[in-house]
């Protein structure tokens, strides 16, 4: 049996910017990207905290370092500036690697920084 389990997750992340007439994805920092093992077109499922929006869409890298979160095409109608968004991947495990699985969670700070918690 397969189960499709969280594989990482970025908590909190603030949205940086609002790209509408774009093919369409999620703009990810790179380093944020490879400390999460997001690989850039990996699908990501996006939480707005603000509004309760919920999509899906794929990760594209951004500047290493610049903290980017940036929402393209149609899913830039879905957020504001500075809102707060939860990014989760998910991956297929089978039932025992499941049952061990320790996902990544990062937790930002407000200039998508990593903090410690």
């Amino acid at each position: 049996m397969q189960r499709i389990m969280k594989k990482s997750k970025m908590h909190t992340a603030t949205i940086t910017g609002l790209e509408l007439y774009y093919e369409g994805s999620i703009t990810i920092d790179r380093n944020l990207l490879e400390l999460t093992d997001i690989l850039p077109g990996e699908q990501v499922h996006v939480v707005n905290l603000n509004n309760g929006q919920r999509f899906v869409t794929y990760a594209i890298p951004g500047e290493r370092g610049s903290g980017a979160i940036e929402l393209n095409g149609p899913a830039a109608r879905l957020a504001s500036l500075g809102d707060k968004i939860i990014i989760i991947s998910y991956a297929h495990y089978d039932d025992a690697e499941a049952r061990t699985l320790e996902p990544i969670v990062v937790f930002l700070d407000q200039d998508n920084r990593p903090v410690c918690k």
